[in-house]
């Protein structure tokens, strides 16, 4: 049966060999039977600028993505809160088709709607304000500007910033927002909507104005891999280990 698949939140680097295999066996042996595969923000562990495309990391990970490409399968990449700076170079290279965040399709028969997910996180402002600065172009323009090296050991700050802040929030603050979920279906005319971002996988209801939705949350690849299978019968989520 025609089916899609959606992954997110890789975090993909040099460092996790583990998850660098199970992705390799994904896109060679799960992912070439699908007729589109999706891949909602944060593949990338940090993304630099499209001026470390000849990391041979990055290399290899373009090359898995294009020969997928090459065997059929359209590939459409969102950006994450860790690798928005990936470029027309990349989509290039990686043979795949960058879409905005958020983004409606007919998913097999059904309105779906795509997201990173970490809009929808309104909960933690400190982070909503950060993303509105990093998301500025004139911010990116800014960091683009500095020699590839500056810009890693910037990032690299950001990460360890942002990780010592989140020893200081509760997990309620880092997930969706009921209303900001809420608000986004019905924006979008009730759909069904998939994201990644929060790291808590399954599949959620939400009566919005009298209308039942199904909300999809993606799983991270920090253990073991995984991604949701949607075909005309619905989605299911399956795991790469």
């Amino acid at each position: 049966m025609p089916h899609t698949l959606l992954i997110s939140d890789l975090h993909l680097c040099p460092t996790r060999p583990h998850i660098n295999q199970l992705f390799e066996r994904f896109v060679k042996d799960i992912a070439p039977g699908a007729e589109a595969l999706y891949i909602l923000g944060d593949f990338f562990e940090y993304w630099a600028g499209d001026d470390d495309l000849a990391e041979p990391f990055h290399v290899w990970v373009t090359e898995l993505l294009a020969e997928l490409a090459g065997k059929g399968v359209r590939i459409f990449v969102m950006h994450g809160n860790r690798d928005f700076l990936m470029g027309p170079p990349f989509m290039q290279a990686a043979h795949a088709t960058f879409i905005t965040d958020p983004t409606q399709i007919d998913l097999h028969g059904t309105p779906t709607l795509l997201m990173h997910g970490d809009t929808l996180c309104t909960d933690d402002v400190e982070y909503q304000k950060f993303r509105l600065m990093v998301r500025a172009p004139q911010y990116q323009q800014m960091v683009l500007a500095k020699p590839l090296a500056e810009r890693k050991a910037l990032i690299e700050a950001l990460r360890k910033k942002s990780e010592e802040e989140k020893a200081y929030k509760s997990e309620a603050i880092m997930d969706v927002n009921a209303e900001a979920v809420a608000a986004a279906l019905r924006t979008h005319g009730y759909p069904r909507l998939i994201h990644g971002h929060t790291h808590r996988p399954g599949r959620h209801s939400h009566e919005v104005d009298g209308k039942l939705c199904e909300r999809w949350v993606l799983p991270d690849w920090y253990e073991q891999g995984g991604y949701l299978r949607c075909d005309a019968n619905g989605c299911e989520a399956h795991s790469v280990s």
